[in-house]
């Protein structure tokens, strides 16, 4: 049975986000929507749950049908409710109050916790709370923007097992970049564009893959159209110039029908889709002949309160290495970072942890906290480079970020616009050595591809921390896992992934 039909549909803001958009979604599809930053998902998502205006089109639903969207944010206004309050405020009917309780036991959600304002729980818990809402609705089409955002693996696996679990004649459409989430609970993939958005009865790699040769039968039959329009056009040159001689009306006839079917496939004539998201990212990375640029000689690693939580054993960061740091929330991952930074820096305990002197460092953390020095995009590229204006400017709009934010404050941009900036700033540092901390939070797929292409060089040397497992299996060369209170080193982060993803409950 088919519970929502899209026909034609498109909007266009500055420019379009997407155009005759055509797609059935019918009971039981687990439907993956795949899209750059800032090219129509959410918009996509609010049109669907009837939240905002289409510029074209048609959305039909079937009779009756509940829609859910469990949007990226927690609204403000929500701040200060008790989770179990807002909850209740969700209900169509606030006689039927009594389904809270069910949907808060459904997510697994403790006592402790209900009473508690929304705004005093954790990222992971608000995206608990988010989805509540919408469950106790009992939606036929349940809709997620970006459900992975800032949860660590034992959330997502938690997720997963949700929607593996949700009623099977229940819908679901999501918006994601984390591809292995992706493949773990999609069963169909809609890559939205601009034009010609494509739509795949496969989970995100296959998908992927038939999108690849569906871009390249397209690339092929764009050359082949082009030639045949070059080849009319030379035959009615050819005809016309020998019947203005001859003087021959057939002739003349004969080259306007060529002429005009040669305009006529050029018109129809499309270009292969290439991605355009917010620009690419490049790192430049500077060398370093120092044969360890990290050293580790059984470095105690401390809670901020003092606690210890492990120790480092005696461990190298070569040139080229790039280190994946493994273990649960709360075990020291970002403590170790911390620890490694101040080494850099002329921290830390003296000996335990030792940096070359050749090291350059680049470092982002998952708050992109290197960017509150900076009041506008501009003003963080022109402080650290020695780029003009106009060079900036250029810079900054390949990276994304349109003319009019460039001078706009730092927290006005997007998710995904601060991280591209993030990263733009460290290709200009040009480090050795980078200290990444959650480093693909609010970037899309093209821009997690083009960061593991650059941390792939080489010459290029890094210490992780990721909850992404693409971008890890991406980018890793090599894994240390927090384990009890020691730091060890392992083949893969397989097992490692396995273990988290059935953790516990958020």
């Amino acid at each position: 049975m088919t519970l929502l039909s899209l026909r034609a549909l498109g909007v266009t803001l500055a420019e379009p986000l997407f155009t005759d958009l055509n797609l059935t979604v019918a009971k039981g599809d687990r439907l993956g929507l795949v899209a750059a930053n800032g090219r129509g998902k959410s918009t996509l998502l609010r049109a669907i749950a009837g939240l905002s205006d289409t510029t074209t089109g048609d959305i039909t639903r079937a009779r009756g049908l509940r829609v859910g969207l469990v949007a990226q944010e927690l609204p403000a206004d929500l701040a200060m409710i008790p989770l179990a309050q807002a909850v209740a405020m969700a209900l169509p009917d606030p006689d039927e109050d009594w389904r809270v309780a069910i949907a808060l036991d459904d997510l697994a959600v403790p006592e402790d916790l209900r009473a508690r304002p929304l705004g005093a729980l954790s990222g992971g818990w608000q995206r608990v709370a988010m989805l509540a809402r919408v469950w106790v609705t009992q939606p036929d089409l349940l809709l997620l923007d970006e459900p992975t955002n800032h949860l660590d693996l034992g959330r997502i696996g938690w997720l997963q097992s949700f929607l593996t679990g949700v009623p099977r004649d229940m819908g679901v459409i999501l918006a994601s970049h984390d591809r292995a989430f992706l493949d773990a609970v999609t069963t169909r993939t809609l890559f939205l564009r601009a034009r010609r958005a494509r739509d795949f009865a496969l989970p995100y790699s296959r998908a992927r893959d038939a999108l690849d040769l569906a871009d390249a039968a397209d690339d092929r039959q764009f050359q082949n159209d082009l030639r045949q329009v070059g080849q009319l056009r030379r035959q009615a040159a050819k005809l016309k110039n020998i019947g203005i001689n001859s003087g021959s009306d057939l002739l003349v006839v004969k080259t306007r029908q060529l002429t005009d079917r040669a305009d006529r496939l050029e018109h129809a004539a499309r270009p292969a889709h290439h991605d355009r998201s917010a620009g690419a990212i490049r790192l430049a990375h500077a060398t370093s002949h120092a044969k360890a640029l990290i050293t580790l000689d059984d470095a105690a690693i401390a809670a901020p309160d003092g606690r210890l939580l492990f120790r480092t054993g005696r461990l190298w960061i070569n040139p080229g290495d790039r280190i994946v740091v493994l273990g649960p929330n709360g075990a020291g991952k970002t403590q170790l970072l911390n620890a490694v930074l101040a080494a850099i820096g002329g921290g830390g305990a003296p000996g335990a942890i030792r940096a070359a002197p050749s090291v350059v460092l680049g470092h982002s953390d998952q708050d992109l906290s290197q960017l509150a020095q900076d009041p506008t995009p501009i003003a963080a590229i022109t402080r650290r480079s020695d780029l003009g204006d106009a060079r900036a400017r250029a810079v900054l709009s390949a990276a994304g970020i349109s003319i009019d934010m460039q001078t706009a404050p730092i927290a006005a941009l997007s998710g995904g616009q601060q991280s591209r900036l993030a990263i733009l700033i460290l290709r200009l540092i040009r480090p050795n050595f980078h200290v990444l901390d959650e480093p693909t939070n609010h970037l899309d797929i093209e821009g997690q591809e083009a960061l593991e292409d650059e941390l792939q060089t080489p010459e290029a040397s890094a210490l992780i921390v990721s909850h992404d497992r693409a971008f890890v299996r991406n980018t890793g060369n090599r894994f240390w896992l927090i384990r009890g209170r020691k730091l060890i080193e392992v083949e893969t982060p397989e097992a490692w992934f396995r273990e988290a993803l059935t953790l516990s409950p958020p």
